[in-house]
């Protein structure tokens, strides 16, 4: 019987694409570099801010790493959350679910998740985060999820990840944990949406919910 659903962040909780191209961007002008083009943005939306720093700046060796992240680690973030749209029935999804499920994040995102966390009002919702900062490694490594279901006393099969991206798909095959695709049929999922509210639909929470739900 499921027990608890997690979920990932960009792309999942929000439209972030926007701000990660103009976060990035900005990294890469604090040292003269040029723009990304589509590819670097399609890897920095998906992968640890680690990565994707090292990913963006690896043709340009003449700036040194160590600059890099001193200036990423100065920088504000605040002013690129604007850039973010939660989805419009995110709420009203851990509304209906909370009272029966336990509810987590497994993200790749690191030091900006706490600031996401508190300009959305999003904290109660969840019983724990991990991040790229706490998990020993980050998605698609298993380690997340581990986590999650270590401290619940659950096993895999008790529990769903809602993502977006193929690194979500190898996170979940990792640990054994199904996936809800959302918005990405591409993915080998054992479900596919393009809302929350259709998410209640499906088997693993009608089975746990035979009186319908209250939407």
């Amino acid at each position: 019987m499921l027990k608890l659903v997690v979920f990932d962040c960009d792309g999942v909780m929000f439209s972030s694409r926007e701000s990660n191209r103009l976060y990035y961007n900005h990294l890469l002008a604090a040292f003269d570099c040029p723009p990304m083009d589509e590819e670097e943005l399609d890897y920095v939306h998906i992968h640890n801010v680690y990565n994707a720093v090292a990913h963006i700046f690896r043709n340009h060796g003449h700036v040194a790493p160590d600059a890099i992240e001193a200036y990423r680690r100065s920088l504000d973030y605040t002013p690129y959350l604007r850039y973010m749209t939660m989805e419009p029935d995110l709420i009203r999804f851990l509304e209906l679910i909370k009272p029966r499920y336990r509810t987590a994040i497994s993200t790749n995102r690191a030091d900006t998740m706490e600031h996401l966390l508190d300009t959305f009002g999003l904290r109660p919702w969840f019983d724990m985060v991990v991040t790229a900062l706490n998990a020993p490694r980050p998605k698609p490594a298993p380690d997340g999820l581990v986590m999650i279901l270590n401290r619940f006393q659950l096993l895999p099969e008790e529990a769903i990840y809602i993502g977006d991206s193929v690194i979500d798909q190898e996170h979940c095959a990792s640990a054994g944990v199904d996936l809800i695709a959302f918005r990405n049929r591409a993915l080998d999922a054992r479900y596919h949406v393009d809302d929350f509210m259709s998410v209640l639909s499906l088997p693993p929470f009608r089975e746990n919910n035979q009186d319908g739900w209250c939407i």
